[in-house]
């Protein structure tokens, strides 16, 4: 039986030959037996035993495919890619109706963005795990040379080692298999015309996988996208669903005794706040957790219909205002940015998505220079807020948006210049509640979960 492999010498083996102990070659270095072509017309061709794309422009992504399909396997592979050309490896991935690739891509990405070894999604929910969370896997790729990849995608979990350095951990059940394709991205500027990447050492093992699998790097972040499921490694590390997918239970009306009795439906594992006049808390009213919160990482996924407004406050306390209005606490303003009045209010965007709601606004600053990453209208986003020590931070679709000391002076004085200086040590109490905020829109959420730090 083959032994474990360490983390440390993920990639030791590399110079095996491509059919010992039950691998097997997907390129054999001298044609594109087994290949097809789909999607745009960039040029694939081979070239001293190794498989070679070329930009063109005016072209979609192009892809070379396998014929045939994957589902539990271990990939491995070398790229050698231009700087100025993105590129990428789709595992179990698929056409679909208008025969345009869809699935998960490896991505390559040679710009100082540095995302090689993250995880895509071709044509359906972007980026499902970016590098902004694991800053060692943003060093591994290496501009100017050969680079080595590893996938192993087995059952729910996709974790990727890029040069030996653990860059994803995926956790997610859309899709089981699909076909392996190299990707050379549509390009923009002229100068990316006739650019070229290259790949070779094209091999994947699909029997016996257990025993060759990869010891995960406990510094890189699991991210699941498991809809009201956690997995072994987060039951293990603390965490627990805040809302359980199908019932009312562990939450009530910021100011009733119980849950209300209509405004708030539950269906097939989503919880939703239904629309009424666009008002705050004038139908149904907010929905609080019964139990109070210091430090701690909350994770939710969150959708929006056109034009809505809503948020998720933390540190809340329920009893300070019974009036009209929501409940008081720091949110995570939830908005349509492009419809809603509110996103054009309040100081320099400071009420817009993702923002620490009338205090501070929201940027990309995993990646300073891009914009926020929202998936859309209409789409599940991811949002992440994390307390620890007086430290807050908020992160929109795994990219940080907002960090501040909620016990600093800088805090305070922004407390003073907006609409909560009227509640003294505002967003400094030493715990509150987590709300779901009913803002006369419809919005829903899913896999709300937890975990005390």
């Amino acid at each position: 039986m083959a032994k474990r492999i360490l983390a440390a010498a993920a990639l030791v083996a590399w110079a095996g030959a491509a059919g010992a102990a039950g691998w097997q070659s997907l390129f054999d270095g001298n044609d594109l037996d087994g290949w097809r072509q789909v999607g745009g017309d960039a040029e694939y061709r081979v070239e001293g035993g190794e498989i070679v794309g070329v930009s063109v422009p005016d072209s979609p992504n192009s892809f070379l495919t396998t014929r045939k399909r994957y589902g539990d396997f271990i990939l491995e592979y070398e790229v050698f890619v231009d700087p100025l050309l993105n590129s990428g490896v789709q595992i179990r991935s698929n056409l679909n109706d208008r025969r345009v690739v869809n699935g998960y891509q490896v991505e390559i990405d040679p710009t100082p963005r540095a995302f090689s070894g993250g995880i895509y999604d071709e044509q359906r929910r972007r980026w499902m795990y970016p590098l902004s969370r694991n800053e060692k896997g943003r060093r591994a790729f290496r501009n100017g040379q050969w680079n080595r990849f590893r996938v192993e995608a087995i059952g729910d979990s996709i974790r990727v080692w890029l040069n030996g350095v653990q860059t994803a951990d995926l956790v997610d059940d859309m899709t089981a298999n699909g076909f392996i394709g190299l990707q050379v991205h549509s390009i923009k500027e002229p100068e990316q015309a006739g650019r070229t990447v290259r790949w070779r050492n094209i091999r994947i093992l699909t029997d016996d996988l257990e025993p060759e699998r990869t010891l995960r790097d406990p510094e890189v972040a699991e991210i699941s996208f498991l809809v009201n499921r956690l997995t072994e490694y987060e039951k293990r590390h603390g965490w627990r669903l805040l809302w359980d997918g199908e019932s009312t239970a562990g939450w009530r009306g910021a100011k009733l005794d119980g849950f209300p009795e209509s405004g708030w439906t539950i269906d097939d594992g989503v919880l939703t706040v239904e629309a009424t006049d666009g008002g705050e808390s004038t139908g149904p009213g907010d929905i609080v957790t019964l139990e109070s919160f210091s430090d701690f990482e909350l994770e939710f996924e969150f959708r929006m219909t056109e034009g809505a407004n809503s948020g998720v406050k933390y540190f809340v306390d329920p009893a300070l205002n019974l009036g009209p209005g929501s409940a008081i606490g720091a949110e995570f303003q939830i908005l349509d940015d492009e419809r809603h009045p509110d996103a054009k209010q309040g100081v320099d965007g400071n009420r817009t998505l993702g923002s620490l709601y009338d205090l501070m606004t929201a940027e990309n600053l995993s990646t300073p220079g891009r914009a926020k990453q929202f998936k859309g209208i209409g789409a599940w986003n991811q949002g992440r807020i994390v307390s620890v020590g007086g430290k807050v931070e908020h992160w929109l679709n795994n990219e940080k948006v907002i960090e501040y000391d909620r016990h600093s002076q800088m805090f305070r004085a922004l407390v003073a210049y907006s609409k909560y200086r009227v509640w003294p040590n505002f967003g400094q109490w030493p715990e509150g509640r987590i709300l779901l905020q009913d803002h006369g829109d419809t919005v829903s959420f899913r896999s709300i979960k937890i975990r005390e730090l």
